[in-house]
C-alpha cells in the first residue's frame, strides 16, 4: 500500500490564481503545503492575471514540455484609446486619444488577427536577448529588439462592447502575449489600446471547472486532504491516444524497450497500465512499426 500511494502522489493541480500573485509563489505554496519539493507550472500568468494555472507535482514534472506547448484560452479586458510601454495598465501612457468606433469596425479589425501570424513579445518580458531578460533591459532605459515570432490565433470573439472598453475571448496557441494583441489591435484601429484585465480560462485540457481556488487549497493542506485535488498523471495529456500495457508489455516498457505499434495512432501516445496508472509516453517508429518509449515513469 505505501508503494501505490508513493506511485499517486504524482499528477496534476490546476489552481485558480488569483490576481496579485506570481505563478512562481503559486508553486511554493504547492511544494510546502503537499510536501513535495518537485512542482512547477506549465505556462507562466502575469501576476496581474488571473485563472487556470496547471502544477505538475512529482515525477509528472517530466511531463512539463509537453504539456506546456498546449493551447491557451483567455478573456481579456482591452482599453481603447490609450497606449502604454508595456502594453497593460502597470505601464507609463504613452499616447490618448479619443474613440470613435463602431463595434463592427472594432470586430473586423479583431478578426484579422486570426490565424498564423508574427507577434512582436512586450519590451517588458521575459523574453531573453542576450542573455538578458527584456524586462529588465526595459527597465534600466535600455533599448529592447524583440525577434517576431509565429503564433497561432484559432478564434478572437468579441463577448462585451462598451467603449472605451472591449472584452474578448482568446483562443491561441502556447506563447501567445495577449498584451501584444491588445497593443497590436489598438496601432491597428488607429486609435492605441492596452490590456487592463486577463483571466485565463482554459490550458490545454484544463478549464476552470478543473481549477481549485488558492484559498480552498491552502485549507486542503492545513487538512491533509489535497490529495483529492490531485489530477492523475495520464490526465494531463488526455488529448494524446492511449496504448494500454497488459503486464508483459508494461514490465517491456519500463525498461525502455520497444512494443508493436499502429501507424494509426499517430506519432506520439501513452503508455497506461490496466490500472489506469500513466506508465510513459511513447513515439512511433514507422520504420520498425514500433512504439519507442520516451519517457517511462516507473522504474
Amino acid at each position: 500500500m505505501a508503494n501505490e500511494k508513493k506511485i499517486q502522489l504524482s499528477g496534476v493541480i490546476v489552481v485558480d490564481k488569483p490576481i496579485g500573485m506570481t505563478s512562481h509563489d503559486v508553486v511554493q505554496i504547492v511544494r510546502k503545503g503537499s510536501n513535495i519539493r518537485r512542482a512547477g507550472h506549465t505556462g507562466t500568468l502575469d501576476p496581474r492575471a488571473s485563472g487556470v494555472l496547471v502544477i505538475l507535482v512529482g515525477p509528472a514534472v517530466r511531463l512539463s514540455e509537453y504539456v506546456s506547448a498546449s493551447d491557451k484560452r483567455y478573456q481579456a479586458v482591452i482599453q481603447l484609446g490609450s497606449s502604454t510601454d508595456t502594453f497593460d495598465a502597470d505601464g507609463r501612457v504613452l499616447s490618448s486619444t479619443s474613440v470613435d468606433i463602431t463595434e463592427d469596425q472594432f470586430d473586423e479589425v479583431l478578426k484579422s488577427f486570426v490565424g498564423e501570424i508574427e507577434q512582436v513579445p512586450p519590451p517588458y518580458s521575459a523574453v531573453k536577448v542576450k542573455g538578458k531578460k527584456a524586462y529588465e533591459m526595459a527597465r534600466n532605459g535600455e533599448e529592447v529588439d524583440l525577434e517576431p515570432r509565429m503564433i497561432n490565433v484559432y478564434n478572437l470573439e468579441l463577448l462585451e462592447w462598451a467603449p472605451p472598453e472591449a472584452v474578448i475571448d482568446v483562443y491561441c496557441s502556447s506563447g501567445t502575449y495577449v498584451r501584444s494583441l491588445a497593443h497590436d489591435l489598438g496601432e491597428k484601429l488607429g486609435c492605441g489600446a492596452h490590456l487592463t484585465g486577463l483571466r485565463r480560462t482554459k490550458s490545454g485540457r484544463f478549464t476552470l471547472r478543473d481549477a481549485v481556488p488558492l484559498r480552498k487549497l491552502r485549507e486542503a493542506f492545513e487538512n491533509d486532504t489535497w490529495q483529492e485535488f490531485l489530477i492523475p498523471s495520464a490526465e494531463a495529456l488526455a488529448d494524446w491516444p492511449a496504448v494500454i500495457l497488459d503486464k508483459e508489455q508494461l514490465e517491456i516498457v519500463r525498461h525502455g524497450r520497444r512494443i508493436p505499434g499502429d501507424p494509426a495512432m499517430g506519432k506520439m501516445a501513452r503508455a497506461i497500465s490496466e490500472e489506469g496508472t500513466l506508465i510513459g509516453l511513447l513515439e512511433f517508429d514507422p520504420e520498425t512499426n514500433e512504439w519507442q518509449p520516451k519517457k517511462v515513469f516507473l522504474s
